[in-house]
């Protein structure tokens, strides 16, 4: 029994026996209001820079990328390991659990520390790289050198939070982001106006509200509340169970990874229409992914729900969970399409009160809101395959809509619409993954064998 006062009896009669509607949603709304906290927090970044001009509010756009970068790494090692030890819990193996938890964690913090020495030593080419232009470089650089200095906890943090999840304490999980979130949407007014630190100060609130969250969530692990384990014992490397954590994480690295390079194309072609332009797709972006939270939680909610009982042989409930979690999604980014679509205007100019940032922005929200309604059924599907260790499914769907369709989506577009094509390329990228996801997870659902 752990220190929340669950037995791994009970936590397993939980997973398999709860209907899965009430067990998603259980889940789901812990991990959803982590992910809207999350970007509460991003997005408070956005709006207090966003009074700094326009080259201040497209450098947050360009640090996204970066961030997308340490995301991508402490997704793969928190997929893959927490992917494994739901399915291990599943099974009764509280010691590959451990052992999972352990290396994960320990790679995180090493791959972090990599990042954080490499990107400092070459920071204003990481910037232009990313796609920042010669105005918005100071702060970019600025900005992102503290994103840098808390790379390591940052991507810890995401192991962390997502082992939590896969075990079904997605509320602890939320502690943890709920208060780094405070302190940052704190912090921001306190370093940039008060300390007049500009930029910088936005970037010193995220790095120590990063720092605070992981210790949180590292608490919980040394505090007994989790089935899984955290020591330097268990953290031994083994080649086997790393490539284990790589493969089944794969997907995340790649979804993630190609999203920075999204981010930063979609900032190269913006700024061949000015700072403004690149202020307002990062002001958009942000927006859109608040919205898009609401669906990728109710998805992380069905992740444990799908590889627990996919690895206890419960093939009905990973069947009804999908479904369900597909049709919640509609609904609910249905609703929240259509409410951005009449306040598209009015939510740009929170962020940045300027006429042709706004235009632009009000344009490029629409599209994005328009190609909600494809999102869901290729969300849950990229992470039904991810939790069950389909891995060459997870990863090839990963690598559609941030890149093997939007990049060339991006080009063509561009080339022949001009600004207008950049504005639509990701929604139009979003609806043709939706085609080529359908008939595949169709087809895997449909043959998935009868319980055990």
């Amino acid at each position: 029994m752990d220190k929340a006062g669950i037995s791994d009896a009970e936590h397993y009669n939980k997973m398999v026996n709860t209907p899965v509607s009430k067990l998603v949603i259980t889940l789901g709304i812990p991990t959803t209001l982590s992910m809207l906290i999350t970007n509460i927090y991003n997005m408070a970044d956005t709006y207090f820079v966003g009074t700094l001009g326009n080259s201040a509010s497209g450098a947050v756009g360009v640090v996204f990328g970066l961030m997308a970068i340490i995301q991508a790494f402490g997704f793969m090692y928190g997929h893959g390991a927490g992917s494994i030890i739901a399915r291990r819990l599943g099974e009764g193996d509280l010691d590959s659990a451990h052992k999972f938890a352990s290396l994960s964690f320990i790679s995180a913090l090493v791959t972090g520390a990599v990042i954080c020495i490499a990107g400092l030593c070459f920071i204003n080419p990481l910037m232009s790289i990313l796609g920042s232009t010669d105005t918005i470089l100071p702060y970019a650089a600025d900005y992102g050198r503290y994103i840098l200095l808390a790379a390591p906890f940052s991507m810890a943090s995401f192991v962390l939070n997502n082992i939590l999840r896969y075990e079904g304490k997605a509320s602890l999980a939320m502690i943890g982001i709920g208060v780094g979130a405070i302190l940052n949407i704190a912090g921001d007014p306190l370093f940039i106006y008060v300390l007049n630190m500009g930029i910088a100060g936005a970037g010193l609130s995220t790095a120590l509200s990063q720092a605070v969250s992981f210790l949180i969530l590292l608490t919980m692990f040394l505090a007994g509340k989790t089935q899984s384990k955290i020591s330097f014992k268990n953290a031994t490397f083994n080649s086997d169970k790393f490539s284990d954590i790589i493969r089944t994480g794969f997907s995340s690295l790649i979804r993630q990874g190609l999203s920075s390079i999204s981010t930063m194309m979609l900032n190269k072609y913006a700024g061949v229409y000015g700072d403004a332009a690149v202020a307002a797709m990062s002001v958009v972006n942000r927006i859109s992914f608040f919205i898009f939270a609401v669906g990728l939680g109710i998805g992380q909610g069905f992740q444990p729900v799908s590889a627990f009982n996919y690895g206890a042989k419960k093939y009905s409930r990973v069947r009804k969970a999908f479904l369900f979690t597909v049709i919640t999604g509609e609904i609910l980014l249905g609703i929240l399409a259509v409410a951005g679509m009449i306040f598209s205007g009015d939510l740009v100019g929170i962020f940045r009160d300027d006429a042709q940032v706004i235009a632009i922005g009000t344009v490029a929200l629409r599209f994005y809101l328009v190609a909600l309604f494809f999102q869901p059924l290729a969300i849950c599907s990229n992470m039904l395959f991810q939790s069950i260790g389909e891995n060459k499914k997870a990863a090839m769907l990963s690598t559609l809509r941030s890149g093997l369709v939007f990049i060339p989506v991006l080009v063509i577009l561009a080339f022949v619409f001009d600004l207008t094509g950049i504005q639509a390329a990701q929604p139009v990228a979003d609806v043709i993954t939706f085609f080529i996801t359908l008939p595949l997870v169709v087809r895997f659902i449909k043959n998935l064998p009868e319980d055990e």
